[in-house]
């Protein structure tokens, strides 16, 4: 309701207004409408200010803020994907942990300086199809490498740092250990001081704490960092597990290694193996001096080759002319062909063995001793005919 509604009203019980109070009233709506139109103005002119303020803000943020945010957002995702043209100079060493993702893979480069991004080297390694393929270790790169080349050097086995050691079969301890320092440098003192824990080692209580014949005879690959006790336990543990392969009872482990090592410096071939083990097991049936040179030299601390009379008379553990039965430890680390011989001997009645040709390594079998002493004239023969 407004005021000129109101000022239409009759109030039947008043008296007639007069001409002074029309006046009034007059001059007061007049200022009523004075005042609402200052008002308006008023408050069209907050209107339009604030509309300029606010079209000024918006043209600022259009001009200035939007480019600035643009801007800091191309830069974050160049930052975040920006990649090192390569080839990349001098050296570092990452380590790629086992089952490691690409991503964990790109922030160990990134840390290292390899790549220049962590987003480069996802990229890469996700348009290589080959990348699932890398393997954990060690490896050896280049600093600032293009993500695509540390993907590819990463899927090569040249670039991992490993030391490779070959354990030959047939090598007594000391041997192995001689092996092992010489290619990996660290020395035998610290092997043997490591063997001093069997507990820490592995070594089976079977063994007697002799690690004899329980280093397997295999190509081992060591990462940087492996201590000398780790290396003798995986060694150690592979004898373990080859013997479990094969049924091998514990109580039984260190008998089969014995014969093993007998065997596997007695014959070459695997035919022959297979033989010598059925003759060592038919004389031990019997109870029969097993006679074995390589045991009595291994006793003797010599080489078979500078075995003599001497070494077969005097009296050790190892000696087999004096003593029946098996030596208390074997005399080598045996291989799996060995270890086979002594589970799988072939089906033959043979006591007597003989290698009549050493370049060969052509052996000889008998039941009887007159036949064995055949074959070691013919032994004599090719010693006769190869002296000097």
């Amino acid at each position: 309701m407004n005021d000129l509604f109101l000022d239409e009203i009759v109030q039947p019980d008043e008296p007639a207004p007069t001409h002074s109070d029309r006046s009034a009233r007059r001059a007061e709506r007049a200022e009523r409408d004075r005042r609402r139109k200052r008002r308006r103005r008023r408050n069209l002119v907050a209107l339009v200010l604030s509309l300029l303020v606010v079209g000024g803000a918006a043209w600022a943020v259009v001009q200035f803020v939007l480019p600035m945010i643009d801007d800091l957002r191309g830069a974050t995702q160049s930052q975040e994907t920006d990649d090192f043209p390569g080839p990349g100079h001098g050296s570092a060493e990452v380590v790629i942990p086992e089952a490691a993702t690409g991503a964990q893979m790109a922030q160990v480069l990134f840390d290292a300086g390899v790549v220049a991004s962590t987003g480069a080297f996802a990229q890469a390694f996700t348009a290589n199809p080959d990348a699932a393929g890398i393997q954990p270790g060690t490896y050896r790169l280049l600093l600032e490498m293009k993500a695509s080349d540390a993907v590819l050097a990463l899927l090569d086995s040249e670039n991992r740092v490993q030391t490779k050691v070959t354990i030959p079969e047939g090598l007594r301890v000391d041997q192995v250990l001689d092996r092992l320092s010489s290619v990996t440098t660290v020395p035998v003192a610290d092997f043997q001081a490591a063997m001093a824990d069997p507990a820490a080692t592995g070594l089976p209580a079977e063994a007697g704490g002799s690690y004899e014949g329980w280093l397997f005879p295999a190509t081992y690959t060591f990462q940087p960092g492996t201590t000398p006790g780790q290396m003798i336990a995986q060694m150690v543990a592979q004898t373990v597990a080859n013997l479990d392969a094969r049924g091998v009872a514990p109580a039984d482990r260190q008998r089969v290694l014995t014969i093993a090592s007998l065997v596997e410096r007695e014959a070459r071939t695997p035919e022959d193996r297979a033989k010598v083990a059925r003759a060592i097991q038919n004389r031990l049936d019997i109870n029969m001096k097993l006679d074995i040179d390589a045991a009595v030299a291994y006793g003797a601390g010599v080489p078979g080759t500078e075995l003599t009379n001497t070494h077969k008379e005097t009296d050790t553990p190892y000696n087999l002319y004096l003593r029946t039965g098996l030596p208390p430890t074997p005399i080598a680390a045996p291989s799996l062909t060995s270890v086979d011989a002594v589970l799988t001997p072939a089906d033959g009645p043979w006591l007597f063995w003989v290698t009549i040709n050493l370049d060969t390594g052509e052996t000889r079998f008998a039941e009887t001793f007159p036949e064995h002493q055949e074959n070691v004239q013919l032994l004599r023969q090719w010693e006769d005919e190869n002296q000097g």
